[in-house]
This record gives C-alpha cells, sequence and structure tokens, in this order.
C-alpha cells in the first residue's frame, strides 16, 4: 500500500520530492526496498502534522509541504496537483480539499467530517455534525437546499505556518471533536480549500480492503 501511495505522488508534476515519514522500521525497510526516499522520526508525534514538521525542518530550501497520508493508495495525482495549486494564491499558509456530498449516508455519517466554507473558500469550520443545521427543514430535504461538503484528510502548508501550527497546544474546539485542524483556526489561521470531484478511498482495516478490491476487480 505504501508503495502505491509513494507511486501515486511521483506522478505529480507539481511535486519535487517525495519522503515517507515514518518512525516504524518495517515501513523504513519496505520504502528501502522498493527504491522510495523515507526520512525516520520521533514515535512521539501526536499527528502526521507534526512528522511533517519534523522532516521539512530538515529540509530549509522548501517552502510548500503537503501531507499525503500513507493510507490512500487510490489518491488521485491531480488532487494533489489541485492542492498545491492553492499556494499559488499570494498569502495561503494552510490548504487542503473538500468534496461535495450527495448522499443522506455521508451527511449524517459522524465519522466523517463535514466543512462550512466561507466566500473566499476558506474553512470556518470542521465538524463531525451535520452543518450547518436547517431550522424548519426535513432532514430528508437538506441536501436539495444547500450544499454540504465533507473533508478529505490530505493538508498543505507553508513551510512558516507547518512550523508554527506545530507549536501550539491542543484547544478546546479540536478536543471537542478530535479534529487537529480546529487548532489552527481557533488560533487564527485560515484554512484555503479547493473543491475536488474524485473519491479518495482511504484503508484503514483490513475489511477496508476487502471492500475495495472487488468493487474494482482486484
Amino acid at each position: 500500500m505504501i508503495q502505491r501511495v509513494y507511486e501515486q505522488a511521483s506522478q505529480c508534476g507539481s511535486l519535487d520530492r517525495v519522503i515517507v515519514a515514518t518512525d516504524d522500521e518495517r515501513i523504513a525497510a519496505e520504502v528501502s526496498r522498493f527504491g522510495g526516499e523515507v526520512q525516520h522520526t520521533s514515535a512521539s508525534h501526536q499527528s502526521g502534522t507534526d512528522r511533517c514538521a519534523e522532516v521539512a525542518a530538515r529540509f530549509p530550501e522548501y517552502d510548500i509541504i503537503i501531507n499525503i497520508q500513507g493510507d490512500e493508495p487510490f489518491i488521485n495525482p491531480g488532487q494533489i496537483d489541485l492542492l498545491v495549486s492553492c499556494f499559488s494564491t499570494a498569502g495561503v499558509q494552510l490548504a487542503t480539499l473538500i468534496k461535495a456530498i450527495h448522499t443522506q449516508e455521508e451527511l449524517f455519517n459522524l465519522n466523517l467530517p463535514k466543512v462550512v466554507i466561507n466566500s473566499l473558500n476558506q474553512a470556518i469550520y470542521f465538524s463531525r455534525q451535520t452543518i450547518p443545521f436547517q431550522r424548519g427543514v426535513d432532514q430528508a430535504a437538506w441536501l436539495n437546499n444547500h450544499t454540504y461538503y465533507k473533508h478529505i484528510g490530505i493538508y498543505g502548508y507553508s513551510r512558516q505556518a507547518l512550523l508554527e501550527i506545530t507549536k501550539l497546544p491542543a484547544s478546546s474546539l479540536e478536543k471537542a471533536e478530535s479534529l487537529e485542524q480546529l487548532r489552527w483556526i481557533e488560533n487564527g489561521y485560515a484554512i484555503q480549500t479547493a473543491v475536488t470531484t474524485l473519491e479518495t478511498i482511504a484503508i484503514d482495516t483490513p475489511e477496508d480492503l476487502e471492500k475495495i478490491l472487488p468493487a474494482r476487480g482486484n
């Protein structure tokens, strides 16, 4: 799986370098086996953002860092390029992808973070709850009256912002929702979003893998 993610990321013309950051010797050995670049990191990190920051500190020549999760073997290179394009706008510190929700199942899935954006396509808030709430409207009609977005878990950071946000203490909103990006918003950082129409499928468990492989004929 990690090789697949690495190869997908390597297809992106907007990336200068692809590095696997890990504290696991088994992952490091696998990356070395297929000829990828790996950086060993501390085992004490609480998030992938913290791990990215440790590696970014070793490479001051790079101004933009993209955090691609290792459990996204079906990540599309076009999604990564779309995220990188957010930084063509001056002043963007942080960026992520969102995708329109089209089903009731996703809309009311508490494990799927939703995103509310402003007129500049910046994230106002992330929540596991369905937001915004539509007063006086039957829930079955919510998708007809408003465009809801789900969060796609890939991040881009300016170098400076990445090193700053990883020094911030966990915030009250972050603790409440268990979503680290709320820490950034609560501390005044703007998160630029870009809308993707491509689906990203994460593989978190062996059961997830079983669901995907038959559907793709593998």
